[in-house]
């Protein structure tokens, strides 16, 4: 039986050491790998910003000017509009037309009260009668005394006067006769006719109205268009006004018809620029048989481009604004950035012809960032042959 003093003292356990040991190796080796782990995260973290300080960019492979369209709004018009105001003053008796409706020239669309020009023609025409018969006694008169001056029965002086007389009396009759003239011409315009064919676009009159003849910014009693043919008038811009020549022709849409493409063909230039504008006033012309067009309509026409010759085209979003004047950013050497000017030759809406400064392969920066400076290095992300 063991000695009950061994049973109770201390013994010291078995491989304490060794564990120890482990357990502080296993330490060491945590800590170990997170500072390797801590150090790649940082210097991939540092990678990553250098990388995002450098722009991304996308490039676009430039190529020569191949021609194209262009658009430009359009005004149409009716090719002749009459505005009919009132040539006499009177009351509307009555109206025959009303708008939309197709009249002839020459039609009557409304009648004034003729009757006080009715009066005032037969009293025209009674001092003309009047007047004419007493030329005709003084062409009478003069007559005898023309007789009475060959036997020497009256003076020189007699005849003289009756002449004199006969003279005025003529030029009395002749009044009389402007204004017999001048009544029935007043007494023709109370009929209010269509000047031209066409369609009736306004009417602001209405029975009992009193009309007001040369009435300072009256409005119209009537309009007639001629709808058979159309005017489209176009403002040119001075960059494309070299294409304006005889035989001219553009196609154009309008909104009430979409997909429908009509022709106009050019039937007047103004030749000259108007220097407000900076632009030249062109008139098209359309054939409008069916009437399927409409006066005072949007049009939007658009004409052809001839190719550019050596120069070539750039879109718009790789333009750059800058105090130095309209720049693009190429691709250099080493990925570095370098900014060209350029003169823009035509405007195309989407892109720009440019005549000097680039040339067809050049790759240039789209939509640059604002802070794109020459020499700035950039990172290519994609670019468009």
């Amino acid at each position: 039986m063991p000695d009950n003093q061994d049973i109770l003292a201390y013994h010291k356990p078995k491989r304490l050491r060794l564990i120890g040991l482990l357990l502080v190796g296993v330490a060491v080796a945590v800590a170990a790998i997170g500072l390797a782990t801590r150090f790649v995260d940082s210097r991939d973290t540092k990678k990553w910003t250098e990388e995002q300080a450098v722009p991304a960019v996308h490039l676009i492979t430039l190529k020569g000017a191949t021609g194209g369209d262009f658009t430009l709004p359009g005004d149409i018009q009716a090719f002749t509009t009459a505005t009919i105001n009132a040539q006499v003053s009177g009351t509307i008796q009555k109206w025959f037309v009303d708008i939309g409706a197709p009249v002839r020239q020459g039609q009557l669309l409304a009648q004034i009260d003729p009757r006080p020009y009715e009066a005032a023609l037969a009293q025209a025409r009674g001092q003309l009668a009047r007047d004419a018969a007493t030329l005709a006694n003084a062409k009478l008169d003069l007559t005898r005394y023309q007789a009475l001056a060959a036997q020497n029965a009256i003076s020189a002086q007699q005849l003289a006067t009756q002449q004199a007389n006969v003279a005025a009396q003529s030029g009395i009759v002749e009044t009389d006769r402007a204004a017999v003239q001048a009544a029935q011409i007043n007494l023709g315009f109370t009929r209010v006719v269509a000047p031209v064919t066409g369609t009736v676009t306004s009417r602001s009159i209405d029975i009992g109205q009193l009309v007001t003849a040369n009435a300072s910014g009256a409005t119209p009693m009537f309009t007639v268009t001629d709808q058979s043919r159309l005017r489209i008038y176009v403002r040119m811009p001075q960059n494309y006004s070299f294409l304006v020549h005889p035989g001219m022709t553009a196609r154009f849409t309008v909104p009430e018809y979409p997909g429908r493409t009509f022709t106009a063909t050019l039937a007047a230039n103004a030749g000259a620029i108007a220097s407000q504008s900076g632009t030249q006033l062109v008139q098209m012309q359309v054939d409008n048989a069916e009437r399927v067009l409409k006066p005072g309509s949007y049009a939007e026409m658009r004409f052809s481009m001839p190719k550019g010759g050596a120069g070539v085209r750039v879109p718009v979003t790789a333009l750059i604004f800058r105090e130095d004047g309209m720049q693009v950013a190429v691709l250099g050497p080493g990925n570095k950035v370098e900014m060209k000017p350029i003169r823009i030759t035509t405007d195309l809406g989407t892109s720009v012809e440019v005549g000097a400064g680039l040339k067809s392969g050049d790759q240039v920066i789209d939509n640059p960032p604002d802070s794109l400076q020459a020499g700035d290095v950039v990172r290519v992300t994609g670019s468009n042959s």
